[in-house]
C-alpha cells in the first residue's frame, strides 16, 4: 500500500512536467478552456499516468525535494468612535489577511489551539471571544467549542465570523473505488473499505449575540485550505484537492476523481447531508501550459450577505502562493521537473495564474511564467499595471548554518498588464538564496544569504530596464522585511558568524546566531547602510514573526514594535567552552512579548518583555526544550487605544502602553459553549 501510494504521488509529480511539456502554448488573455467532457478529461490524466510509468522505469526510482501596490503604513490602524486600534499586519493596504487573532477595537476573536498538530493537549479547538475595551470591562464572554473541525485563521465584519479550517471524514469506498485497490476485490462478502478524506472547511459564525454566537453555515471542499483575500465585504480563497488516479483503472468514468463539495446552512447543519461533485467534467477548467496533478477551487463569498451563493471555479491546476491586490488574484505554482528524458535539461519555473476580481466576480486573465521559484507571498507584487516577482534558481542547503551545498542564482521579473515579460535582472548574488524580499512603490528590497547579508536596493521605475542601485554586505539576514517609512527598512531575521573549516580556514556558510532585528537607510540609494540594530538571546532563539508576518506589531506614530520571542540564552559554562567550529545552542529561559521603542535616532529601546507563563511556574524553565504552539506561547499582540494586548492559547494580557503595567489577564479554556 506505501508503494502504491507512492506511485501516485509519482504521477503528480511527473503529470506536471508531462504537460508543461506537451502544451508549450500559452493560453489567450481572459480564456480558460474547459474539457467538455469526462471522456476528455479521462483521456488526458490516462495519458499523464503512462508517462509516469514510462519515466519510472526510465529513472529506476524516486528523487524528490520538498518545498521547503503601496505598503501599509504601521499595523493597518484604524479608529472606532475615537478609538485607535491596530489591525492584522497585511502585505497590501486594503487586502485584508486570514488570522488566528483579530479585533473590531471592542472585542478581540481568537482561535485556540489553532497549532494543535504540534503539542497535541487534547480537547477540541475553540473560538474565544473577549470583551476587550474599554478595559475595566474586559472579559471572556465565550467560549465556542469547535468539535472536530480543526481552525486555521478567520475574518470578521459586522457580528459575523468567517473561520477557515479542516475535517476529516470516513466515506465507504464504492465498487470502482475497492477495484482500483491493489490487492482488494470487490465482493458481496467483503467487509465496507473506507477512504479516508480530507476536508477544507468553512465556517460562518452569526456573532451578533457575542456571549452565544452560532453557526449558521458550513461549506466543505475535498481538499486543502490553500490561502485567501478580503476585499470589502467579499472573501475570495483557493482548496487545492488531489485526484485519485488508481480510480481510473477500474472505473469507467471519470467523474468520480472530481472532488467533493456540500453547502449546510439552516435545517441542514444537523444532518448528514449528502455531497455532490464540486463541478462536472465537462466545466472543469484547465490552463495552459496545463498541469493535470491536482485541482485547484478558486472560490469567493460575501460576508455582507452569508447566505448567498457560493462563487467558484474548478480548474485542473496546483497553488503554493498567492498574492492579491484591490483587483488582481495571482496564483503562484511552482514547477519541479524532476522527471525529464536524458536528453533534455531540467528548467525549474514559477507559474502564475492571474485572476481579475470584482465584487465577488473570479475572471480568469491569463498566465505568466519566470524562472526559478518563490519564497512566499512577499516575491510578488503589483504596482502601477505591472506586475514584479523575485526567485531563485537552485537550492541551498538551510540547515546547521546557512547554504552548505548548491548552485543558485536569483532573478526579479517584471511583467506588463497584458501578461508579457517586459524586463528582468537576472543572476544575482550567484551562489546564494532569497531569504526575503518587499515591493514598496517602484523599489524593491532583497535579502540573498549564504555567508553574509546582502541587502539590495532595487529600481523598478523603468518596467523595461529594472536595475540594482545598490547593496549592503552585513553578517546575517533578514527574514521579513517592513516599511518603517519611505526611505527606512525595518528588518528581522538572525545574525550570523561565519563557520571554520580544517586548520581555522573559513567554511562556505555561517552558523546562524540569536535574533536579529535591524533598521537599513536607503536614502543614499546606491550605498544603503545598517542605521540600527539589536541582537536578541544566543544561537537557538526564535520568533514566530520569522515565520510569519501577522506576528509583527508595528505602529511608527507610536514607535511601537512589539514581537514574540522564544529566548535562549547560553551559560556561563556554554561561553567559556564556545566552539566556532560547532556552536552551542543556548538553553530556553523565556517566551513572550518584547516590546520596543523604535526610532531612527536611538534605534531598538527594550521597554520590557511579558510572559504569560506565571511567574512561580517553572513548567517552562525545568522542560529542557520548547515546542512552537505551547498554549502559553504568546502568538499575537494588538493594541486598543493606550493598551497592548497579548494573546496565546490560554490567556490575553492587557498592560499599558505608556510603561507596561500589567492592568488585567485574561484566561480561557474552563468553560465550553456549544
Amino acid at each position: 500500500m506505501t508503494l502504491f501510494v507512492a506511485l501516485i504521488f509519482l504521477v503528480a509529480i511527473v503529470g506536471s512536467f508531462y504537460a508543461y511539456q506537451v502544451n508549450p502554448n500559452p493560453t489567450p488573455i481572459g480564456h480558460l478552456d474547459k474539457f467538455g467532457s469526462c471522456t476528455a478529461l479521462e483521456t488526458t490524466l490516462k495519458e499523464v499516468q503512462q508517462k509516469a510509468q514510462s519515466y519510472y522505469a526510465l529513472r529506476g526510482g524516486m528523487m524528490m525535494e520538498t518545498m521547503g501596490a503601496t505598503a501599509p503604513t504601521a499595523a493597518g490602524a484604524k479608529d472606532v468612535n475615537n478609538v485607535p486600534y491596530s489591525e492584522t499586519n497585511v502585505q497590501v493596504a486594503g487586502v485584508d489577511e486570514a488570522d488566528i487573532v483579530k479585533t473590531d477595537g471592542q472585542y478581540i476573536y481568537t482561535l485556540t489551539n489553532a497549532n494543535r498538530y504540534y503539542y497535541g493537549n487534547g480537547g477540541n479547538s475553540t473560538l474565544v471571544i473577549a470583551k476587550a475595551y474599554p478595559s475595566d470591562e474586559a472579559a471572556i464572554v465565550s467560549e465556542t467549542d469547535l468539535g472536530n473541525f480543526y481552525p486555521q485563521e478567520m475574518f470578521i465584519q459586522d457580528g459575523k465570523i468567517l473561520i477557515f479550517g479542516s475535517t476529516n471524514m470516513e466515506f465507504p469506498l464504492t465498487e470502482a473505488q475497492k477495484q482500483a485497490v491493489p490487492g482488494f476485490a470487490a465482493t458481496d462478502i467483503m467487509p465496507p473499505y473506507y477512504r479516508y478524506m480530507q476536508l477544507a472547511t468553512v465556517r460562518i459564525y452569526d456573532a451578533t449575540d457575542h456571549s452565544n454566537p452560532s453557526l449558521v453555515r458550513s461549506i466543505d471542499f475535498e481538499g486543502s485550505y490553500l490561502s485567501s483575500r478580503k476585499i470589502g465585504p467579499y472573501v475570495y480563497f483557493i482548496v487545492n484537492s488531489y485526484p485519485q488516479y488508481q480510480i481510473l483503472e477500474k472505473s469507467a468514468n471519470a467523474e468520480d476523481i472530481i472532488p467533493l463539495y456540500r453547502d449546510r446552512s439552516g435545517n441542514e447543519l444537523s444532518n448528514d447531508t449528502a455531497f455532490t461533485k464540486i463541478s462536472s467534467c465537462g466545466d472543469v477548467g484547465y490552463f495552459e501550459p496545463m498541469n493535470p496533478q491536482n485541482f485547484i477551487t478558486i472560490a469567493s463569498i460575501s460576508m455582507d450577505n452569508p447566505e448567498a451563493e457560493v462563487t467558484k471555479e474548478t480548474v485542473m491546476g496546483s497553488g503554493q502562493n498567492i498574492y492579491a491586490s484591490a483587483s488582481n488574484l495571482y496564483i503562484a505554482e511552482a514547477n519541479y521537473p524532476f522527471w525529464t528524458p536524458e536528453e533534455q535539461v531540467p528548467q525549474e519555473t514559477t507559474l502564475i495564474q492571474k485572476f481579475s476580481l470584482d465584487s465577488g466576480k473570479i475572471s480568469y486573465v491569463g498566465h505568466m511564467e519566470a524562472s526559478g521559484h518563490i519564497l512566499n507571498q512577499f516575491s510578488m507584487d503589483e504596482y502601477d499595471n505591472h506586475f514584479r516577482i523575485a526567485t531563485t534558481v537552485g537550492r541551498l542547503t538551510r540547515g546547521f548554518g546557512g547554504g552548505i551545498a548548491g548552485t543558485t542564482s536569483n532573478n526579479v521579473y517584471v511583467f506588463g498588464s497584458d501578461l508579457s515579460m517586459t524586463g528582468k535582472i537576472e543572476n544575482i548574488a550567484p551562489g546564494e538564496s532569497i531569504y526575503s524580499a518587499r515591493f514598496i512603490g517602484d523599489r524593491g528590497y532583497m535579502v540573498t544569504f549564504k555567508k553574509v547579508d546582502p541587502f539590495f536596493v532595487l529600481d523598478l521605475s523603468d518596467t523595461v530596464n529594472p536595475k540594482i542601485l545598490g547593496k549592503l554586505k552585513i553578517p546575517g539576514y533578514s527574514d521579513y522585511l517592513h516599511p518603517y517609512d519611505e526611505n527606512h527598512i525595518i528588518g528581522i531575521g538572525k545574525e550570523a558568524i561565519e563557520a571554520e573549516g580544517e586548520g581555522g580556514q573559513p567554511a562556505n556558510f555561517a552558523w546562524y546566531q540569536g535574533l536579529k532585528i535591524a533598521i537599513f537607510d536607503v536614502t543614499d540609494v546606491a550605498n544603503p547602510k545598517e542605521l540600527q540594530k539589536v541582537v536578541i538571546g544566543d544561537r537557538g532563539t526564535d520568533s514566530y514573526a520569522l515565520h510569519d508576518h501577522k506576528a509583527f506589531l508595528f505602529d511608527r506614530e507610536k514607535n511601537l514594535l512589539v514581537i514574540p520571542v522564544l529566548l535562549a540564552e547560553l551559560t556561563d559554562q556554554q561561553k567559556e567552552e564556545k566552539n566556532p567550529q560547532w556552536p552551542p545552542y543556548g538553553e530556553y529561559t523565556f517566551q513572550g512579548a518584547y516590546v520596543y521603542d523604535v526610532s531612527l535616532d536611538n534605534g531598538f529601546v527594550l521597554k520590557g518583555r511579558i510572559t504569560h507563563y506565571d511567574a512561580n511556574d517553572e513548567t517552562f524553565m525545568k522542560s529542557g526544550y520548547y515546542y512552537f504552539g505551547d498554549e502559553y506561547s504568546v502568538k499575537r499582540s494588538l493594541y486598543i487605544d493606550n493598551i497592548l494586548y497579548t494573546i496565546s492559547g490560554k490567556k490575553i494580557k492587557l498592560n499599558s502602553l505608556s510603561d507596561l503595567s500589567e492592568l488585567k489577564e485574561l484566561v480561557f479554556g474552563s468553560a465550553m459553549n456549544s
